[in-house]
């Protein structure tokens, strides 16, 4: 398949430089993970989770994990796309230095990334709001069910969110209810007044998903470590975010200040195209694997000659 200019142009600009990526909720759309904003969305999604109603509001905590019991096993059962698995390849190979990503979903673990900083936490895990011990989602899913027998299968009293479920107890991919980006789903109507919610194991606290919602900040610790791997790179590769989102894009302010290249590989226009060198408009599971064999095929020929 021939190269289109646009392609040709991302790979010389990327050719004899380190990347550092920040990725976004772009790779994953790909996986069946649903963005906010994505250009292909027929209707507006629902409003993501805020920090300050979750932390004061036990309905709110009721709502969010009465779609997140739903909406989990389908998150848990995503896989990496052949743009994550690009991202790998190009680290493994010492092409990239690492990977920061916005998205939660554990993708680019799965896919081998081992530099990675997760700018807004990962849902696989659970924290107490009161003591800070960890919990995995997954332990935490078993207690959600235990709490609320047949949920899943009620999906909230048969409301639109009704999934059939398989003998293990798993929603089977072709329920109704629709995925969240937060990892929850879209219970419409369903009636929750009765849905249970577990407590910390150790000290009986809020529990919430160890992400960073929408009006809370990123930890210093976690900023600290983007930076550190931001100041690796001399190139800044975006592939599929928006950056509409301050925690992102100021990665691309700070790399225009500092006269380091951006180049930006999304669906659509970015919040950062004026700051970039080169923008390419495509998917990243299209665009960034043949961005890696091509990177790497340049390699093997320059140490045969």
């Amino acid at each position: 398949m021939s190269k289109s200019p646009a392609l040709e142009q991302l790979i010389d600009l990327l050719s004899g430089r380190r990347l550092v990526v920040l990725t976004g909720a772009g790779c994953s759309t790909e996986s069946g993970i649903p963005d906010y904003r994505g250009t292909d969305r027929h209707q507006r999604t629902p409003a993501p989770v805020r920090y300050g109603e979750f932390v004061r509001s036990r309905e709110a905590r009721r709502r969010y994990w009465a779609r997140s019991a739903i909406g989990w096993p389908r998150m848990a059962r995503a896989r990496p796309n052949p743009g994550h698995a690009a991202l790998a390849m190009l680290e493994r190979s010492g092409l990239a230095a690492g990977v920061i990503t916005q998205n939660v979903d554990g993708l680019h673990q799965a896919a081998g990334t081992r530099r990675l900083v997760e700018l807004h936490g990962s849902l696989d895990r659970v924290a107490c709001l009161e003591c800070g011990s960890v919990e995995r989602r997954a332990d935490v899913q078993e207690r959600l069910l235990a709490l609320n027998p047949g949920w899943l299968e009620r999906g909230g009293a048969g409301g639109p969110a009704a999934e059939r479920t398989g003998a293990d107890g798993q929603l089977l991919p072709d329920g109704d209810a629709e995925l969240r980006p937060d990892g929850d789903a879209d219970l419409g109507s369903a009636d929750i007044s009765s849905f249970r919610l577990p407590g910390c194991r150790r000290c009986g606290g809020i529990l919430k998903p160890d992400v960073v919602f929408f009006g809370e900040n990123v930890p210093a610790a976690t900023a600290e470590d983007a930076w550190r791997l931001f100041g690796e790179g001399d190139l800044l590769l975006v592939a599929g975010s928006s950056l509409t989102v301050y925690s992102g894009y100021r990665f691309v302010r700070r790399a225009a200040g500092e006269g380091v290249p951006v180049a930006i590989v999304n669906v659509g226009s970015t919040r950062g195209d004026d700051l970039a060198r080169l923008r390419v408009d495509g998917r990243t599971g299209e665009v960034l694997p043949r961005v890696a064999d091509a990177l790497l095929a340049e390699r093997r020929s320059a140490r045969v000659v």
